[in-house]
This record gives C-alpha cells, sequence and structure tokens, in this order.
C-alpha cells in the first residue's frame, strides 16, 4: 500500500483507547485498493483452499443473514464501482460478472446450492475484506454467528466464533471496563441506514496479511533482531478500516475489515505521521504494547523514530 492511503493514518498524538467511530456517509461500505485488489483476492483463494474450516465458519441458521451480506456486497460493487463489476438482478436468476478476475456466476438468492460455498464466504470472495457476521441477540451481547477471516491479525475463528462481542475483547487490557458499555451501545443503537466506521492500528515485524492465532510461533521469530538500524524496514504499519452495517431484514450487523499494511520506512517521510506515530509509541501503556506484541522491539522502533525526526 502506498504512503499516500488515507487509511494508513493515525488520528491523534497520543495513545488513547477510544471506540472512535463515524458515520460512514457517503463513504463506500468496500474499498477496493486497486494496486492490490488481485493479488489479495487470489491470496484469499489460496488461504481458504489451504483449510478452509478454520478460515470461514458459520453456526447453523444464519443462512438468511448470509444472503443479506452476498446482497450487500454485490449491490455496493455493482454499484460503486460499475466499470469493474456489474449485476442483473432483472429475473429470478441472478448473473455476477467480476469483471477484475474475469468471473461469473448465476445464481437464485436464498438457494444455497446455486453457489459453491457458504454464501458468505462466497460475498467474501469478491473483495478484499474480511466479513463477520454478528447476531442480533443483544439478551445474548451480540455473539459472532460467522465469518470468513484470512488477514487476522493474531486471532482466529476458531478462538471467537459463538462468543459474545464483549468476551470477543476480553485479552484486550482494559477494553470493558473503558469502553465495553459505549461499544455495546453502539451497536444496540446502530441503524440499518447509518453505517459507521473506525480505524484500528498496530505494528508488526513482518508484512505478511494473514497472522492468524496458528501463525504465533512464527511471529515470535518475526520480532527477533530488530534494531535501530533495521527497524524501518523491518516493522509494518497496519491499519484495519472497520465497519458495521445493521442488516435490515435479519437484522444481524455485518462487521468488515479491510488491512492495509506498508514498511515504517515507507511512511516516516511524512513529518505529521512520523510525529504522531512517535507520539502514540511513548504514551501507550506497557499493557498494550504486550497485548499488541509489541514490547521486544518498541524500544529500537521508538530510536529508530527519534533518529528520523
Amino acid at each position: 500500500m502506498s504512503k499516500e492511503s488515507p487509511f494508513l493514518t493515525l488520528a491523534e498524538d497520543a495513545y488513547r483507547m477510544a471506540i472512535g467511530a463515524r458515520p460512514l456517509g457517503n463513504e463506500c461500505l468496500i474499498e477496493i485498493d486497486p494496486d492490490h485488489y488481485l493479488p489479495e483476492v487470489a491470496l484469499k483463494q489460496h488461504i481458504l483452499s489451504s483449510d478452509l474450516r478454520y478460515y470461514a465458519q458459520a453456526l447453523p441458521g444464519c443462512e438468511p443473514a448470509q444472503w443479506d451480506v452476498l446482497e450487500l456486497v454485490l449491490t455496493t460493487l455493482a454499484s460503486i464501482y460499475p466499470q469493474q463489476f456489474t449485476l442483473d438482478r432483472s429475473g429470478p436468476i441472478w448473473h455476477w460478472h467480476n469483471h477484475q478476475t474475469n468471473t461469473q456466476a448465476l445464481f437464485r438468492p436464498g438457494v444455497n446450492a446455486d453457489l459453491p460455498c457458504a454464501p458468505l464466504d462466497w460475498a467474501g470472495r469478491q473483495v478484499q475484506e474480511d466479513l463477520l457476521l454478528l447476531s442480533a441477540d443483544t439478551t445474548a451481547g451480540f455473539p459472532l454467528i460467522a465469518g470468513q477471516l484470512c488477514y487476522a491479525n493474531r486471532w482466529c475463528l476458531d478462538d471467537k466464533i459463538g462468543q459474545p462481542f464483549i468476551a470477543i475483547h476480553d485479552s484486550v487490557p482494559g477494553f470493558a471496563e473503558q469502553i465495553g458499555r459505549s461499544s455495546s451501545l453502539l451497536l444496540e443503537r446502530l441503524k440499518a441506514e447509518r453505517p459507521v466506521w473506525r480505524l484500528n492500528w498496530s505494528i508488526l515485524a513482518t508484512g505478511e496479511l494473514n497472522r492468524a492465532t496458528r501463525f504465533g510461533h512464527e511471529l515470535d521469530g518475526e520480532r527477533e533482531g530488530v534494531n535501530a538500524d533495521n527497524a524501518g524496514q523491518r516493522c509494518c504499519f497496519r491499519t484495519e478500516r472497520q465497519t458495521l452495517t445493521r442488516l435490515p431484514r435479519t437484522n444481524t450487523i455485518l462487521f468488515t475489515v479491510h488491512t492495509y499494511i506498508a514498511p515504517i520506512a515507507q511512511l516516516v517521510a511524512n513529518a505529521t505521521f512520523r510525529s504522531k506515530l512517535l507520539g502514540v509509541l511513548r504514551t501507550t501503556p506497557p499493557e498494550i504494547i504486550a497485548y499488541k506484541g509489541m514490547a521486544i522491539f518498541i524500544a529500537p522502533l521508538r530510536e529508530y523514530l527519534e533518529r528520523a525526526a
């Protein structure tokens, strides 16, 4: 991802635990990154073919919500990017054409047998985003009921499927105490016609998109050997453009995650970004540094940024 990406950024120059959700407004629910679309959807296909059960899961009974997601994703793509995607819904059989990958599909809405895989999984293969589906059950705490998760950062569906929203974030220090209630209220009050979005940041000593739980040993090894001389190249700034959308028919909530990543060295030429990143790293609590997996390289990374400044 080029340094010009509006999503490879920080909102503030000091660490603050906050939801930071804003109305999506006229912005697109699905974000096509033209320089990386084809390799990233191809990588998704490769990841899913390697272990479909690990990367795409759904609890029984959520097929109607999955079809809601499929319809929303396809109609959004065809509307916003008509040169790249077309969807003909004029008859009982829909015709989908992904001009980017030069693939087509014919299917009847709601008929699972017409697709080669589950509706949510199939929709996810058209986009760079990970797609996750939360139940509308407030009494159960909005549990995760389905997902296609190919580009996770140190978690996986096995860890979280079926868990309530707050429990999913149990490992985040201070989450429940500081923003747990406000996060739940955001989900409760989310309106179908008013989706929201936010950014989440992390720093990894790798440029790989797929860093699920199963790669824990590799992640440990990747962090070794980072020093003040090579931190800019070894460490990558990673942001997630996350959206939340209430699906009107099933009342479930679609959570999309589009991951952007670039070496720190590519971004620090921007003095504003460099100053913000250094300020954030200086003020991030030790427990959050540990949670984000940055403890082993945080000191040399700070030194690198101070030299660059």
